[in-house]
């Protein structure tokens, strides 16, 4: 059985709190983080790409605990409130609409998602994903202040292969899919926690603060998915989280030509 831990709140966390927190995770992971990626990515001149892709990381994020909810377990008009949600973030990213003050305040949802009554779905994937979406538009707007202020202009940028890898691993049918996405879900949270710890002692005093304040609800969000995964599933999924992870720990520990915040070890 895949055992869950309690975290704790940003407010309750201290640097032997937040190695606590990260224990749990290291034994998620088959892997950790190459040093080569980490020696790559705390050059000065990858900053932009880092900023750039981890940006995009947080709306794609969201993105998929939004497609999720949509798909498995809200009526049709809280399935148009939530691509309302996502329009001014889409926008910006995808037709350079918008700025940083019209996100501003826009990670707030403005009407409730009600579930569709033949959902065999539990609300918690709603309250769960939706909480979720709330933190991930949040980050985006942070990342794209972090951003603004150091004069790093946003542009499109191709996604890694991370994702698309990890997806290959997806079941084609139900529940069993909707297993697999949500246990993936869970690998890319805890990957995503994992590196900002790894990166944070390197960066400077704002970038270490914004990271090690992000690893702590990246970590809830892999609880959360887990949690969900095994709800959801007829079966114990201790043998689909292993298979997950392998395919996991093999893009990171595999040769990676495009650098980005996921990607595996640099090839130069």
């Amino acid at each position: 059985m895949i055992i869950l831990r309690q975290f704790f709140t940003p407010s309750e966390c201290t640097v032997s709190e937040n190695e606590e927190l990260l224990a749990p995770i290291h034994q998620f992971l088959q892997c950790t983080t190459p040093d080569a990626w980490v020696e790559e990515a705390i050059k000065p001149e990858n900053l932009k790409i880092l900023l750039l892709d981890h940006l995009m990381c947080e709306l794609k994020a969201g993105q998929s605990a939004m497609f999720l909810i949509r798909k498995y377990a809200v009526t049709p008009e809280s399935a148009q409130t939530l691509l309302d949600w996502f329009g001014p973030y889409e926008d910006f990213a995808y037709r350079k609409k918008g700025d940083l003050a019209s996100l501003k305040g826009k990670s707030n949802i403005s009407k409730s998602i009600m579930a569709k009554s033949d959902s065999p779905y539990s609300q918690d994937l709603i309250d769960k994903m939706v909480l979720l979406i709330k933190e991930e538009l949040h980050h985006f707007y942070q990342v794209l202040e972090i951003m603004d202020a150091r004069g790093i202009p946003y542009e499109n940028i191709r996604a890694g292969r991370y994702a698309k890898g990890l997806l290959k691993q997806v079941r084609s049918y139900e529940p069993q899919a909707l297993v697999d996405k949500l246990i993936i879900g869970a690998y890319i949270e805890a990957r995503s926690c994992e590196r900002f710890a790894k990166l944070a002692p390197h960066l400077d005093d704002d970038m270490n603060k914004f990271y090690v304040s992000l690893l702590r609800s990246e970590a809830r969000h892999y609880q959360d998915y887990l949690t969900l995964a095994q709800q959801i599933s007829p079966d114990d999924i201790t043998e689909r989280v292993a298979l997950i992870g392998k395919a996991e720990a093999e893009l990171i520990r595999s040769p990676d030509t495009d650098f980005k915040f996921h990607s595996g070890v640099p090839v130069l």
